[in-house]
């Protein structure tokens, strides 16, 4: 859970989308896999367009550049899955979250994690929950319990 500003510290897996870096609760991750077959949904929203394969579970694959606003790009050799469990209106839900690139689980100082700004912003600031700041970089925590119940 990211506690905020004054928070205590957390783990936090980082990875990027396109030139981006995102971190969300290391807590939620339950694996991170290759690049596996996608299949697609027909008329499904461009967020979670497809469903993979995860153990013999059917699981929803989002992307998470749509809700950014971001283009995605072609996969790469670097391209995972995240697979994170998250609440859903009282509910676990299993989803997996197309990153560009995985970096490393690290430690994020609650403290750090300033509340995005009203102004200025690239990213839809209600799927943000906060911005920290690592290594000189902007690191942007994703709301996914917003994001994934928003239509």
């Amino acid at each position: 859970m990211i506690h905020g500003a004054a928070g205590p510290s957390f783990e936090a897996l980082t990875f990027g989308l396109l030139d981006e870096l995102f971190a969300i609760d290391a807590g939620l991750v339950r694996e991170i896999l290759d690049i596996i077959p996608i299949t697609g949904v027909p008329g499904a929203r461009p967020f979670v367009s497809g469903l993979i394969n995860v153990r013999g579970k059917v699981v929803p694959l989002a992307d998470l550049r749509v809700k950014f606003g971001m283009p995605p790009p072609a996969d790469s050799i670097d391209t995972r899955i995240v697979v994170v469990e998250i609440d859903l209106g009282g509910e676990a839900a299993t989803v997996g979250i197309i990153a560009d690139k995985v970096y490393e689980v690290a430690e994020m100082d609650g403290r750090s994690i300033e509340k995005t700004p009203d102004l200025g912003m690239r990213w839809r600031p209600e799927f943000v929950k906060g911005i920290g700041k690592s290594n000189g970089r902007f690191i942007i925590i994703p709301d996914l319990d917003r994001i994934f119940s928003s239509p």
